[in-house]
């Protein structure tokens, strides 16, 4: 289950420590309006519905903390082989290409023991920053 502060869901991007840290100051830069779940991972395994458009999720730093709060702009569901180009874009990470974008994805899973397919689901979502 996920946490939560006052009510909210919270969102923890990447893991602990330097990626999260980098992650979050992309959302607080405005870079990053995006972040990919994978569905059996992030949602079934942690009993989580899917966000709704207009949640509000409390961004939260390395160290647990509120950094942001953010509204859910849109969620879809959407097979690895094929989260677009565009999409990879929003995540704000620098990719080169969207083989570039799955490449590291997979990578990322993999190394929390779930590998990944092309038809594996992944819950892509888009957010809006409402207040640093």
């Amino acid at each position: 289950m996920w946490g939560r502060i006052d009510g909210l869901r919270v969102l923890e991007l990447g893991m602990p420590g330097e990626q999260r840290t980098w992650l979050t100051d992309l959302v607080l830069s405005g870079a990053k309006t995006a972040t990919a779940g994978l569905l059996e991972l992030d949602y079934v395994a942690e009993g989580e519905p899917l966000e709704h458009v207009g949640e509000r999720l409390v961004l939260v730093d390395d160290g647990g903390s509120r950094a942001a709060l953010v509204e859910v702009a849109g969620v879809e569901q959407v097979a690895f082989g094929a989260v677009s180009w565009e999409f990879a874009q929003a995540e704000g990470e620098g990719f080169r290409s969207i083989e570039h974008w799955r490449e590291v994805h997979g990578r990322y899973w993999a190394g929390l023991g779930h590998e990944v397919t092309d038809s594996s689901t992944i819950v892509c979502l888009t957010f809006r920053l409402l207040t640093p």
